[in-house]
């Protein structure tokens, strides 16, 4: 049994003092791979330094976090746009638009979204697509676009309606610890929707799932969402590990 975490922050400072314990524990849970979105200029040499170290279970995406895209944002850009000229990644990501924590920059989050997904078109890479209070929006940029690329809904927590929307549009959508919270309603999504349609993550360390909520999110937990999903489809969680690891690796070509 294989399980791959497509979403993990492990470059943070939550993981300062024990991240190669944090890796070792995935991969004796079972989570062989895992992928590692960007956030800012910040963050890429933390994130390139744990790929170098664990070549074989842990690979990088490139890109500008929305709530990261302030003045500075061309800045930003180009040096996405170096990175992807230097080095291979498996993604563009996380991308997207948040409107949650803060809307004074919407229209460069808007912006730098569609400049992204071109980014995406031209090295022909999957997207990674962050959606905080702003599934409408993103649904009405992706429409808007030719030709898109494949990539997932990191962290999707919509209805079964919007679930549908996604996958008709080509996406997967990332399952994490919010599937185990009593009152969500991604069960009923885990449940429906197919598992060939389903990515597992953990967004860690943030969104601990169940039994683990309030302590630190970590991609071994990824283990649990597969438990979840197999609960509720009422088949084994070596079926959610395999298939899931086969959408990953189908998509993101790790």
């Amino acid at each position: 049994m294989i399980i791959t975490d497509t979403h993990t922050h492990l470059y943070l400072d939550h993981f300062k003092d024990d991240r190669d314990q944090v890796i070792q524990n995935a991969i004796e849970k079972g989570v062989e791979y895992m992928l590692i979105p960007n956030i800012d200029s910040g963050s890429v040499k933390g994130m390139l330094d744990i790929c170098d170290r664990y070549p074989k279970n842990c690979f990088p995406m490139m890109g500008l976090h929305p709530t990261d895209v302030k003045e500075n944002y061309k800045d930003e850009i180009a040096n996405i746009e170096k990175w992807l000229s230097k080095r291979k990644f498996v993604a563009i990501g996380e991308i997207g638009m948040d409107l949650y924590w803060d809307k004074t920059f919407y229209k460069e989050q808007e912006y730098c979204f569609r400049y992204q997904i071109d980014l995406a078109k031209e090295h022909h890479l999957p997207i990674v697509i962050h959606s905080r209070e702003s599934i409408n929006e993103i649904f009405n940029i992706l429409e808007s676009i030719p030709e898109l690329p494949k990539g997932v809904f990191h962290c999707f927590s919509g209805t079964l309606e919007e679930a549908y929307r996604a996958i008709d549009m080509g996406f997967y959508l990332g399952i994490g610890g919010v599937i185990t919270f009593k009152k969500s309603n991604l069960a009923n999504v885990g449940k429906k929707i197919g598992i060939n349609h389903l990515l597992l993550e953990t967004d860690a360390p943030f969104l601990t799932p169940a039994p683990f909520r309030g302590k630190r999110n970590e991609s071994a937990y990824t283990y649990y969402v597969a438990e979840k999903i197999a609960e509720l489809k009422e088949i084994s969680i070596e079926e959610v590990a395999n298939q899931t690891t086969k959408n990953a690796k189908d998509l993101f070509k790790f």
